[in-house]
């Protein structure tokens, strides 16, 4: 049974995003001489041309893989078949995505999740095979997560919190009555994140700060709940799977480590043992349906390695020739005879694949590029690494434009990831590779803080907020600078989410080293944002606090990390884009930091979207949104005329 439902991480408080690296000094590219091939610049309508597709189950028959694909403009459920063919599209929303979970187990009906125009109160729906949808999870207030199938086929699980909207607890819905069964009771906060297959065992999880975590394993038998560890120091223990029989629990946990490893208890004598450990972060890992393999997903170094394990020998699956990129997404039939997955690089969007273990390489479903856009006019994302103020080495993805000539100098744009903890990796993005294709040098930076990188850079920025993270963030330019085609001058900073509230703190703590800003869902107001956060934050709730501050008993701290109240200082040209239903950054935070840095008679310019969350989902709003961007960096750090900005390129 693959993972059922993953913890809520702190990584995500925020979040809105192959070759190895250089060291600073060693990047592979410089101001030398170098042939210059003309560069095609393309529109935003081009770039998103491009589908972006998500999540795939494959149909009980074999014959068909299920995904969602925006295609349309907004997220909407397809499949496609197999052996190849037009995608065909099976839901028609127009205002709300929809994002599939999987077929039912015996027939095409599907499963799929929504919410009303990015709110985050998500439902579970039930797609009939005449078309007709219908809510399985109703209560308007309760947001509701699928938590997997039950290995018998006659139910599937789910998380609600319809009784407390603190706490989500588990139930179990048949599909004969489409009833639902409360299974556990979740009144200690804690976040379901594995079931067995006899359904007798659940594995959960208790945030106790950013690098420690509790697990607990609850009887549904007994009405037991085990609390498994209780670990001296900062330590990490999360429930990932339980084996095929139901006799261990998997788990992830850095015990005595800097990186994640796997590790299995055994439910009958409580040993524990090693399963699989790396030089990196394991992220997952889960088995097929009868227990024939078992897949391991790696965050190496801002890219997924994936590992397909033959349980019976132990021994990695001998596969084909891989297509080039990152490999995520991995699913099997229930017979275990084909595997559907995504292959995705930074300068290509994700494509679907089906292998059929025959030996015979994978056969590509999807064509998501635009036809129009040429991907040799792309850049792909370079690894490097730089030291900062204090001696720590920092890493970041470098996307240097095609068609820079000797001795020219380019502006250039930071981009900072969501978070606090999250990590830019090297995947597609249209926002970034537009920025790139008109003439910006751009530096992904994976400021401390940021996962992936071990669990001392993870917890380096905790309390630091807004000081450490963006010293990080100021410190790269020097390295910007040493690449000798960057305009030191002429530097930016961008980002979403925490991103975003980091492009505020930069303007408004160091008014002087960011030539502009661009702010996508920032928050400006910590001392609210910690007060506002929904209900159903409550089983990390304390953690978050311990990272970032209490608001009762931190205020000053919040106070003084909070560029909303240092708003004054800000003297150069901002760009704010926010969506109206956003839950987590609410638009008073925007509304009010646009206010306050208009007072300066400084720039400003501020768009909200009435049919977005936190973050995008409609193509028409990213259109507007990312085209605003590039209007705004050319006419404030590139200086073009007015009349030239946002169309222009190299």
């Amino acid at each position: 049974m693959k993972k059922v439902f993953q913890a809520a991480a702190l990584a995500a408080l925020l979040v809105g995003c192959q070759s190895p690296g250089s060291e600073q000094g060693q990047t592979t590219e410089t101001a030398t001489a170098e042939a210059v091939a003309p560069v095609k610049t393309y529109s935003i309508e081009e770039f998103m041309a491009t589908t972006s597709i998500r999540g795939n189950a494959i149909s009980p028959d074999n014959s068909k893989i299920l995904f969602s694909s925006n295609e349309t403009g907004i997220y909407n459920a397809f499949e496609v078949p197999t052996s190849g063919g037009e995608p065909k599209q099976l839901t028609d929303s127009k205002d709300n995505s929809v994002f599939v979970i999987s077929y039912f187990p015996a027939d095409e009906r599907i499963l799929y999740a929504s919410d009303q125009g990015g709110n985050e109160i998500t439902h579970l729906y039930m797609r009939n095979l005449d078309g007709t949808s219908r809510d399985l999870t109703p209560d308007a207030k309760a947001k509701a997560g699928f938590a997997g199938w039950s290995h018998d086929k006659q139910s599937f699980f789910y998380i609600s919190n319809k009784r407390d909207a603190r706490m989500f607890d588990l139930y179990e819905m048949d599909l004969k009555s489409f009833t639902p069964k409360l299974v556990y009771q979740n009144d200690q906060a804690l976040d379901v994140a594995a079931i067995s297959r006899d359904k007798r065992y659940l594995g959960l999880v208790k945030s106790i700060n950013t690098n420690k975590s509790d697990m607990y394993l609850y009887d549904t038998q007994t009405k037991q709940l085990k609390q498994l560890t209780k670990g001296q120091g900062d330590v990490k223990y999360s429930p990932e799977t339980f084996t095929p029989d139901s006799k261990k629990m998997y788990f992830l946990t850095d015990e005595d480590r800097e990186y994640q490893a796997l590790k299995s208890y055994d439910l009958a004598t409580g040993k524990t043992e090693d399963v699989e450990q790396t030089d990196w972060d394991i992220m997952y890992s889960y088995f097929s349906r009868n227990g024939k393999y078992r897949v391991t997903g790696i965050n190496k170094d801002a890219r997924t390695e994936i590992k397909i394990y033959e349980v019976a020998s132990g021994q990695p699956v001998k596969l084909p020739t891989m297509p080039a990129g990152d490999i995520t997404g991995v699913n099997f039939s229930d017979d275990e005879r084909l595997m559907s997955f995504f292959v995705n690089s930074s300068k290509s969007p994700s494509n679907l694949f089906v292998y059929r273990f025959d030996g015979n390489a994978p056969s590509q479903l999807t064509n998501t590029m635009n036809p129009s856009i040429n991907s040799d006019d792309l850049v792909e994302g370079e690894v490097i690494r730089y030291t900062s103020y204090d001696g720590m080495e920092v890493p970041a993805l470098l996307y240097k434009p095609k068609g820079i000539k000797a001795g020219e100098k380019r502006p250039a744009v930071l981009w900072i990831h969501g978070g606090p903890g999250g990590q830019t990796r090297l995947n597609y993005s249209p926002l970034m590779q537009y920025i790139v294709n008109h003439g910006y040098v751009l530096l992904a930076v994976n400021n401390r803080g940021s996962s992936g990188y071990g669990k001392t850079f993870f917890a380096a920025d905790d309390q630091k907020h807004g000081d450490v993270d963006l010293k990080d963030c100021i410190e790269s330019k020097k390295f910007l600078a040493a690449t000798g085609y960057v305009d030191e001058d002429k530097i930016g900073i961008m980002g979403g989410s925490y991103g975003g509230y980091m492009v505020l703190a930069g303007l408004a703590f160091a008014p002087d080293e960011f030539a502009v800003g661009v702010n996508i869902f920032g928050v400006s107001n910590w001392l609210r944002t910690l007060q506002s956060i929904p209900p159903w934050w409550e089983s990390f709730r304390e953690a978050l606090y311990k990272e970032m501050g209490n608001p009762k008993t931190d205020s000053a701290a919040l106070y003084n990390k909070s560029p909303l109240f240092f708003a004054h200082q800000i003297k150069k040209p901002l760009i704010v884009l926010q969506g109206a239903n956003d839950p987590r950054v609410l638009q008073v935070e925007s509304d009010e930091i646009v206010e306050a840095v208009k007072k300066n008679n400084v720039p400003v310019e501020y768009i909200v979207f009435p049919d977005e969350g936190h973050g995008f989902v409609k193509k028409e709003n990213e259109i507007k949104g990312y085209s605003a961007i590039l209007t705004f960096l050319d006419t404030y750090l590139k200086g073009e005329p007015a009349d030239q900005a946002g169309s222009s390129g190299q």
